[in-house]
């Protein structure tokens, strides 16, 4: 079984520049593929479709390495050569699930809004002591915790910056344990006023709803707020739209100076950065804890629902709340934590009528609303949690 890996770096400030250097220059690549290909396509449209109509990794690899690097670009010669190889192969990789139809057409990576990151030659990655790693022109990196030991290579090891500490991703492959599962089936239905409700009873809470979360949010607003007033303070020859043309909306205007190099703005911008970082943390976090206590319970199989994520964020009302949740996520938390104990994981049809169906006497109830939070069967009587109800029936699914 293969999982992924997270630890954090502790780099000296020389590792940290170069770290910059390296995530500049794995996006400077993959920027450089796209525009490649775009100039390619249109050269092909203007020549009526006669011609090369896409360009493959290795012969922009082999361009970039025999006339730039040489040349014009000498910078790239101060990372490992691995670096600008990985961002034009992935940018290759994006262009073909475009092609495929998997995924929209690929973007120019922005400097100030795409996540830094870099590949590490996982040939090169080598494992000096239990807190020390060697990269390639990276030299020996301390870390936060122990690398974990391997037979053979640590797989796609990248170095990425998530707002505060630089950290190393990569994954290892480990060998299957055989669990004493028992023999409860476990339903699991998850909404918006709590995570997920289970069929054994147990309720786990919409972190979102909690103090804190709520309390980041405040602060959010008001830091971005006067992040707000600082760029607006640093403009000149502003120009507003007219007047019944989204009056009030600027259209164009003037920084008085570059806005990295006002102190207070880029401090502004670190403040704002370290609470999105928490507010993307709490959840993620609260997230792996709930599924790793559902599945420790050990049941010897656990059903959910198919989730129609796309349909349910057309829903204005509810789409923020949806998105806040993160439900995909915890659903594939679930899944890979079923494979690693050996729990049998069902995806249950998403016509499957686990809210209007009694778990009790099976009797549908088709004229259950949204707004009906208990379900009262009008056959047998009983009065139930509408979303408790629900996770009976999946727990009792038959395939």
């Amino acid at each position: 079984m293969i999982i992924g890996k997270k630890i954090r770096l502790k780099p000296t400030k020389e590792q940290e520049m170069l770290f910059w250097k390296s995530a500049g220059v794995a996006r400077w690549s993959y920027n450089y593929f796209i525009a490649t290909q775009n100039e390619t396509y249109q050269s092909y449209l203007d020549n009526n479709k006669t011609g090369k109509k896409f360009i493959g990794d290795g012969e922009v690899r082999k361009y970039i390495n025999n006339v730039l690097k040489p040349t014009t670009h000498a910078w790239l010669k101060e990372v490992g050569s691995n670096v600008m190889k990985q961002g034009v192969k992935d940018a290759k990789d994006a262009y073909t699930k475009y092609f495929k139809k998997l995924a929209d057409k690929p973007k120019f990576k922005s400097k100030h809004k795409s996540t830094p990151s870099f590949y590490v030659n996982y040939e090169s990655l080598k494992r000096i002591d239990g807190f020390h790693f060697r990269g390639e022109k990276i030299g020996i990196v301390e870390t936060s915790e122990m690398l974990p030991k391997v037979k053979d290579k640590y797989s796609n090891p990248h170095i990425k910056y998530d707002g505060k500490y630089w950290c190393l991703y990569f994954s290892i492959e480990i060998e299957e344990e055989t669990y004493q599962l028992t023999n409860i089936s476990l339903g699991i239905d998850v909404g918006i006023k709590d995570l997920a409700i289970c069929s054994n009873g147990e309720t786990y809470k919409n972190i979102n709803k909690g103090k804190e979360v709520k309390r980041l949010e405040k602060k959010l607003k008001r830091e971005l707020r006067s992040f707000s007033r600082m760029k607006e303070n640093n403009m000149i020859n502003k120009i507003y739209y007219k007047s019944g043309d989204k009056k009030g909306r600027l259209k164009s205007f003037e920084y008085i100076r570059p806005l990295r190099e006002c102190k207070n703005y880029q401090k502004q911008l670190k403040v704002v950065q370290g609470i999105y970082r928490r507010l993307t943390n709490i959840p993620n976090n609260h997230l792996h804890q709930t599924s790793s206590e559902i599945v420790k319970t050990k049941p010897f199989r656990i059903v959910m629902e198919t989730l129609n994520i796309k349909g349910i964020m057309k829903n204005k009302h509810l789409s923020k709340a949806i998105q806040q949740q993160k439900l995909y996520e915890f659903k594939r938390q679930i899944q890979y934590k079923c494979k690693k104990y050996g729990i049998e994981f069902i995806e249950v049809n998403k016509f499957f009528p686990s809210s209007k169906k009694c778990s009790c006497c099976e009797n549908i109830k088709k004229d259950l609303k949204l707004s009906d939070r208990i379900y009262k069967c009008d056959n047998c009587g009983i009065s139930i949690d509408r979303d408790y109800n629900a996770s009976i029936n999946l727990a009792n699914y038959s395939v």
